[in-house]
């Protein structure tokens, strides 16, 4: 589906934004590995938590349809050995997960992909893994991957790079083996697993940027997905850049390691203001109100740079419209995604207008540019180039045509529903 966006009019309005698609793969997951009946509300239906479903399905849980937005997650019988081959679809968080969950099991599996996933490295995952004991037939550490029938033991795992995929997936699989698992990382990624695990009743214990766990039974308890922060980033962003816009985002999922975005563009001069903050389900969760705003240039890196990686692409947009020139750094994670971030996200702007260089682990973005448009855009068959380059589009003299745009439907099939409300 090839998409034309035209130059907007002033955003206006509330709304809600979908549920966040990290938490939803964990409760998915985690429920699996209880031994009783979960009831989720309000999970993400993006392909990438739909994959993670149906592979918890394969593995022998029955999944119970309440209505639109409920399910139940009966695992009394599960984890067991699938028919057949595991389907990630597109999905990083999946694979890696799965590693963690299938390792440990006296069966074997084997993950598989889409192309796009095909070429993503697992070397991460199944490196530390290898170290617990885990078997592994595979291809240069790429999908498809044979996970082989193992017994595992703790390991203290030092990671060179902080990352919530790497943590959570040993942390699963230390669910499920012999001794402590523990991992520490330079500087804190998203807790989301931990929180869970925690209010799951497992035998985990967090110090600073380490985190630890023993073997330990899941207890089933019911929960509520808030909406993600992610999704919200392009609205939030829309908002600031499109002139005479004030828009209300409501329940958004604000756990500290994950906005880093707001911290950011509040630095920027960014008009936002966090309202109704409320616990669900041992999440922290808001009300969100953004203003068109003069943003300032800011330098974006080091220890924040975890809490807002996914949201790179779309803040490199809200920079071309910032007065000075904004560095951002230490993100060279990016180049590992559904695409290379950093290039396709130069080469994207730059055929806009945008004054922005490419470096090893990040940009400088020069503002505050005027963006002309006219133009074909590419989303290199990644759903966060698609919606970053969308909201682009909305500033641009001239309409740009972006193609395939149905990649947006990996984590965020309301997308252009949503932006209809507010205009």
């Amino acid at each position: 589906m090839d998409i034309t966006v035209n130059k907007s009019k002033p955003l206006k309005g509330t709304i809600e934004i979908p549920a966040d698609k990290s938490i939803t793969h964990r409760a998915f997951m985690l429920s699996a590995l209880t031994k009783g009946s979960t009831k989720i509300t309000n999970y993400s239906k993006g392909a990438d938590c739909m994959s993670t479903l149906k592979i918890i399905e394969q593995l022998g849980c029955h999944i119970n349809y309440l209505n639109d937005k409920e399910l139940i997650i009966n695992a009394k019988n599960a984890i067991k050995a699938p028919a057949a081959a595991l389907d990630c679809g597109n999905s990083g968080t999946t694979t890696r997960f799965m590693a963690g969950i299938l390792s440990g099991q006296n069966f074997n599996s084997k993950l598989f992909g889409d192309e796009s996933l095909s070429k993503r490295p697992m070397k991460r995952v199944i490196h530390p893994l290898e170290l617990m004991g885990a078997k592994f037939i595979h291809n240069d550490y790429k999908l498809p991957i044979e996970i082989c029938a193992s017994q595992l033991c703790g390991i203290d795992y030092v990671s060179p790079i902080a990352s919530a995929q790497v943590k959570s997936c040993l942390l699963l699989a230390g669910l499920n083996a012999q001794g402590e698992t523990s991992f520490t990382e330079p500087y804190k990624s998203r807790n989301h697993t931990e929180l869970m695990i925690e209010n799951m009743n497992a035998d985990i214990k967090v110090e600073g940027n380490k985190v630890s766990i023993r073997k330990s039974i899941l207890n089933p308890v019911d929960i509520t997905v808030c909406g993600d922060i992610s999704s919200a980033a392009f609205f939030i962003i829309a908002a600031l850049i499109v002139p005479n816009s004030d828009i209300t985002i409501k329940n958004v999922g604000i756990n500290p390691t994950r906005s880093g975005i707001i911290d950011v563009l509040k630095s920027m001069n960014g008009d936002i203001s966090i309202l109704n903050e409320r616990i669900i389900s041992n999440e922290k969760v808001a009300d969100i109100n953004v203003k068109y705003s003069d943003l300032k240039a800011a330098v974006i890196q080091g220890s924040i740079i975890p809490r807002l990686i996914d949201e790179i692409p779309i803040i490199a947009v809200a920079a071309t419209q910032a007065q000075g020139t904004t560095i951002i750094k230490d993100a060279q994670d990016l180049r590992n995604k559904e695409a290379d971030r950093i290039t396709a996200m130069r080469i994207q702007l730059s055929k806009m207008g945008a004054d922005i260089q490419e470096n090893q682990d990040g940009f400088i973005i020069n503002g505050k540019s005027e963006l002309k448009g006219d133009c074909e855009i590419d989303c290199n068959h990644d759903h966060r180039i698609a919606m970053s380059a969308f909201v682009a589009g909305l500033i641009c003299k001239k309409p740009i045509k972006i193609n395939q745009f149905q990649w947006v439907n990996i984590s965020f099939p309301e997308f252009l529903e949503l932006y209809s409300n507010l205009t």
